[in-house]
């Protein structure tokens, strides 16, 4: 599997616009914009860091997974996933697959942005949710 680099450290936050409050008033990051991706029931923010990004996601329904993120960490945000890009997503998926890994996606799905994602189990990983992600 190539990595290239750590492409995004994802945030859930109870409230995007009080949190860009910070990252962009205090840290003097700047959003690319806000994007909603209604397949993961989110509402993002990427602010460029360097090399990589932070993305900020906050829960469009009470449902969706941020939400039961935040509710799981007793009513906090956090770091919800680590994104790492690789050159071909359907190579790195079967490269888990192979090795005996499980993955939560099997197949890539698009994520913000338009680029394809996949995520690994955390039971792989040792708890930490991993972002598979390609971007042309």
């Amino acid at each position: 599997m190539n990595l290239t680099r750590v492409d995004h450290v994802g945030i859930a936050v109870e409230n995007l616009d009080e949190a860009l409050k910070f990252y962009e008033g205090v840290l003097g990051l700047k959003s690319t914009g806000k994007e909603v991706v209604e397949e993961q029931k989110v509402t993002v923010a990427f602010l460029p860091c360097g090399d990589s990004e932070l993305e900020l996601l906050e829960s469009t329904t009470p449902d969706g997974p941020i939400a039961r993120f935040i509710e799981k960490n007793g009513g906090r945000g956090g770091i919800q996933h680590v994104a790492v890009r690789v050159d071909n997503i359907e190579a790195a998926i079967k490269e888990v697959m192979d090795a005996g890994h499980r993955m939560l996606d099997e197949k890539p799905r698009y994520g913000a942005g338009g680029a394809r994602i996949a995520f690994v189990h955390p039971k792989t990983t040792g708890g930490v949710l991993l972002e598979l992600t390609e971007r042309k």
